[in-house]
């Protein structure tokens, strides 16, 4: 995890508390350093009060995975792909079901 990156982040994100983008990015600068749980608490509270942030399923989804927790990671990937179908977004849509579809194999 890059501490400089981190409190660049957090400094930020006081200036502006809701932008996905910034909690996105320090979620995955935890997750980056090992502070997985802390990551998935981010993601999570982001999903919650913005749910089109589409970005954050797929990662959520593996954060999950990491942690055995197969069956909460198949619905986040789940609730990803209906939003991916409501943006059109066909690149996320493939690779959110080729996560699930792995899964889904096991």
């Amino acid at each position: 995890m890059n501490t400089a990156r981190v409190e660049q982040l957090q400094k930020m994100l006081k200036a502006e508390p809701t932008d996905a983008f910034l909690q996105h990015a320090l979620a995955m600068e935890y997750s980056s350093g090992s502070e997985h749980q802390k990551a998935i608490e981010m993601l999570a509270n982001l999903l919650s009060a913005q749910p089109d942030y589409l970005a954050s399923y797929y990662q959520l989804g593996q954060l999950f995975e990491k942690f055995n927790e197969i069956s909460t990671a198949k619905d986040t990937y789940r609730k990803g792909i209906d939003i991916a179908i409501k943006q059109k977004n066909r690149k996320a849509l493939a690779e959110l079901r080729e996560a699930l579809s792995q899964l889904e194999e096991d």
